[in-house]
């Protein structure tokens, strides 16, 4: 009982970024209402009308993401640094035995099946791989330009990750890497360093995509030329082809207008495939209007303008401002890209709205890397 008092009054006395904190419950609750209305055809199809079950599963991964992100918040960041590199190698393994034993979903071998459950190692890898990057950027600090000592040493971790992460997942493999390189900036790495990683990068990405005609087709439909000599010309530019998730979701915004057409009446869920996952936020443009989908964009602007210039700018020590940038790099990459390709900005990639779109392991991965952030705001000077 002693004890619980003690942590309650350190609690106390050490609050978390408020903040941040309702901007998460906040999500949190759009998703719940969002994924209802938009998960109708997939329990239509799957379930018989059962919005219900679906609706349970998605509100027990939110309960779950929010109790690892209370968790993960009153863990002082240092004690989980000192156990990244031990998580990373086996988050490296698991990413190997998806491989060899992974289970296909969405059309892609991204999962391990453990009894009834499954998930995606590379969830746990990215986080992992940002609490070490962030170890080894604060322990090499007096030689950070040094090729030899402190940047082929960092990135031999990151360009492995990155690799087995982008073999069946191109666009979290990139979005890593650019959060990785971001943090990296700020840790005094050097700028041709850097850039010599992103050619690198780039060049990997060509390869992974010269031998993945799906992955190159949705390219090609973005930029509206053939780019690979490996897909095909009539399937890419069809009415039907990889260009018909892009049109659904601009035809999702034309319908909702300045206002939307309001709560539960969206019309394009019946069409957009995985509306309530992939397109979670063309639903909500749709219903809620241009003015509810800006304002879902403000929450992640004011919740990224609060991990730089709050917490990551007031952290207590060099780590924890580095996790604090790569963190919050990170999760607002995800929802800006996602916004993105829901607007047809950007190419289709199937990456997830953080804490709005069906839930799964990367939200529950989210969740953490929230409570890691909360952590550091508790201890920021």
């Amino acid at each position: 009982m002693a004890q619980t008092t003690t942590l309650r009054q350190r609690l106390a006395a050490n609050p978390a970024d408020k903040y941040v904190l309702w901007i998460v419950l906040v999500l949190a609750a759009v998703g719940v209402v969002a994924v209802y209305s938009a998960i109708a055809f997939l329990a239509e199809t799957k379930a018989a009308g059962n919005t219900e079950r679906f609706l349970f599963k998605h509100v027990v991964r939110v309960g779950l993401a929010l109790g690892a992100m209370a968790v993960f918040s009153v863990i002082d960041y240092r004690k989980l640094a000192r156990w990244s590199r031990l998580v990373l190698i086996g988050s490296l393994i698991l990413l190997v035995l998806v491989k060899i034993f992974g289970v296909a979903q969405g059309g892609a071998v991204r999962s391990l099946q453990v009894g009834p459950l499954s998930f995606q190692p590379s969830d746990v890898a990215k986080v992992a791989l940002i609490l070490y990057v962030g170890v080894l950027l604060a322990k090499k600090q007096e030689y950070i330009k040094s090729l030899g000592r402190a940047f082929t040493p960092i990135f031999f971790w990151v360009f492995l990750s990155v690799a087995l992460i982008g073999i069946e997942d191109l666009s979290t493999a990139a979005l890593v890497l650019v959060s990785v390189m971001v943090m990296s900036f700020v840790g005094r790495v050097s700028v041709a360093h850097l850039g010599s990683l992103m050619a690198i990068g780039v060049l990997c990405a060509y390869l992974l995509l010269l031998a993945s005609p799906g992955r190159a087709a949705r390219i090609e439909s973005y930029v509206g030329l053939k780019l690979f000599p490996n897909t095909n010309t009539e399937e890419v530019f069809s009415e039907q082809g990889e260009g018909y998730q892009a049109k659904q979701a601009r035809i999702a915004f034309a319908m909702g207008g300045l206002t939307g057409a309001g709560p539960g009446k969206s019309v394009q869920r019946d069409f957009l495939p995985a509306p309530y996952n992939d397109f979670i936020f063309a639903i909500i443009a749709e219903e809620y209007g241009v003015l509810g989908a800006l304002g879902l964009l403000a929450l992640f602007v004011v919740l990224l303008f609060r991990g730089f210039l709050r917490i990551a700018r007031h952290a207590p020590d060099p780590l924890g401002l580095f996790l604090g940038v790569g963190f919050t790099t990170m999760v607002a990459l995800y929802s800006f890209i996602h916004a993105g390709v829901s607007c047809g900005l950007l190419p289709v990639t199937g990456l997830p709205m953080p804490f709005v779109s069906y839930g799964g392991t990367s939200m529950i991965a989210t969740g953490v890397m929230i409570g890691i952030l909360l952590n550091i705001s508790r201890q920021a000077k």
